[in-house]
């Protein structure tokens, strides 16, 4: 369940009260975990995999009755303004014309300097400081990429960025501050869901967007020219999907001198994401074995060529400054036998999908519950999956009945069940489902549609969807499965813990 998709009265969901009643759904339904897609601040296109940075937490996220209550807002300042016109859907479009006018009244309200404020700021400084410059940059050259920039600026002379903080110096507190109240928050809700015997699932995409922090405070960490442009950049072959591949855009890393330094860019991106979650799931995990390097410009992936990631020597380094982590493999798509070699030799669990197991332009038996190991994780579908019912509905009439046969679905029980049933059901150690499967949803509540524009990260749950009918039904499922939770240490963040106080 995206953060995105729960229900507010704001225009996509919060960390806020319904938050709170969401892990209350979860403990009465005897879950044990919440995944969630990047929490990071969202770009063009509105994806959560295209952040304009790996570190920061999205602003939208912020709940705004919170910081009413924390006496940074008054009600009438924020409950009027126009935040779309569809509970069922976000709109980014009016999120962005508002949302930052709010924002800033709460900030302003701040008071500063406070140890807390300062020690968030101040730990925080390696990538918080870049972020907040790059914002306030932003904004000063009207949204435009960083590419775009004055050539001083986009490779960054020291001086031109000595005369910039002192220019902005105010857009850089804003920023900076808005980033305190997202963690306040959110390390208030993840203590709550913990708490309530919840873990929270981070989603860590491989790749960062070319227009981003990561990218323009760190350009030697990148296959980038001497302009600060990508040579080749990221995406995937073409497959039985889709005939020209997808092409993802996002610059591709600079393998060799990461090596140099023992990774460490990348071992401080994992560190952060277990202060901010409990386990974490990497995305695109085939690219650390082998890469798809598309030439820039290219206007579809059908030219691109494979290239030797980093290998095991990347998780090593991981579990040599970081321990033994919770981590799950996102290992869809195109396996190769060095691809499965990695998976092994990394002991993480990898990503069985059960819609993949019925359609016959994918791999099919590997996805198939009959011959799942214990040590992977079952979903029916992702974010970039039709819903069941969706599925049923569209899917290659073969495809459809060949799941009803070996699934044995029907009507009455609802293919939605039937197929939930089946992962519960399964050898897998973890069983993650999408809410909106849960409800039984269609493709109109379809999350995502790789390589398309336009309507996607946008579905929203109603209010009272999460209700105790509901969980009591899951509640008696994990009971015939046996998949009640059982006590399990959590994370302790061990980042000063802004929570620990409420701002003012």
């Amino acid at each position: 369940m995206p953060i995105s998709s729960l229900p507010s009265p704001c225009g996509i969901g919060t960390m806020g009260a319904e938050a709170r009643k969401f892990v209350d759904f979860l403990a009465a339904g005897g879950q044990s975990c919440w995944q969630v897609l990047p929490l990071g601040p969202t770009s063009y296109g509105d994806s959560p995999y295209q952040s304009f940075s790996s570190f920061a937490g999205n602003p939208y996220f912020i709940d705004l009755d919170t910081l009413a209550q924390w006496g940074l807002l008054e009600p009438e300042e924020y409950q009027g303004l126009n935040w779309g016109s569809d509970p069922e859907r976000v709109d980014y479009e009016a999120l962005h014309k508002n949302r930052f006018s709010v924002l800033r009244l709460a900030v302003s309200r701040l008071s500063r300097g406070d140890k807390f404020e300062l020690r968030f700021t101040l730990q925080e400084a390696g990538w918080l400081k870049d972020y907040a410059l790059f914002m306030a940059l932003k904004d000063k050259y009207g949204g435009v990429s960083w590419l775009e920039w004055p050539e001083d600026i986009r490779l960054r002379s020291p001086k031109a960025l000595e005369a910039a903080r002192r220019e902005l110096s105010e857009e850089i507190s804003f920023w900076t501050w808005v980033q305190y109240l997202f963690f306040a928050q959110w390390w208030e809700l993840k203590e709550y869901a913990n708490g309530k015997g919840i873990s929270i699932i981070g989603d860590l995409p491989i790749y960062v967007a070319l227009d981003s922090a990561d990218v323009w405070a760190n350009p030697d960490q990148f296959q980038l020219d001497e302009e600060g442009r990508p040579t080749e950049v990221a995406g995937c072959p073409p497959d039985g999907f889709t005939a020209d591949g997808q092409l993802w855009g996002n610059p591709l890393f600079n393998w060799e001198r990461m090596k140099e330094d023992g990774y460490a860019w990348w071992l401080k991106r994992i560190a952060w994401q277990f202060q901010i979650c409990d386990t974490l799931r990497i995305d695109h995990f085939r690219g650390f074995d082998a890469y798809y390097a598309i030439p820039y410009g290219d206007k579809t992936a059908r030219n691109g060529r494979w290239r030797p990631g980093p290998g095991i020597a990347f998780f090593q380094a991981v579990n040599q400054s970081l321990g033994r982590q919770d981590i799950i493999a996102e290992d869809l798509g195109f396996l190769t036998p060095s691809v499965r070699r990695l998976l092994r030799s990394s002991g993480y669990p990898g990503m069985k999908v059960l819609e993949f197991a019925f359609d016959s332009r994918d791999t099919g038996s590997d996805y198939l519950p009959h011959c799942y190991p214990t040590k992977c994780v079952v979903y029916t579908g992702t974010h970039d999956n039709d819903t069941i019912q969706g599925w049923m509905a569209t899917a290659p009439r073969k495809s459809v009945a060949f799941a009803k046969a070996y699934l044995r679905l029907s009507k009455r029980e609802g293919y939605h069940w039937g197929m939930m049933r089946a992962a519960w059901a399964s050898a897998a150690d973890l069983a993650v489902m999408q809410f909106q499967d849960l409800l039984g949803l269609g493709s109109g509540a379809r999350m995502n549609i790789p390589s398309t524009l336009g309507g996607n990260w946008q579905w929203r749950a109603l209010p009272g969807t999460y209700d105790e009918k509901l969980a009591q039904r899951l509640y008696q499922e994990m009971q015939v499965y046996q998949r009640l939770p059982k006590a399990k240490k959590r994370n302790s963040p061990k980042k000063p813990r802004t929570s620990q106080r409420t701002p003012r």
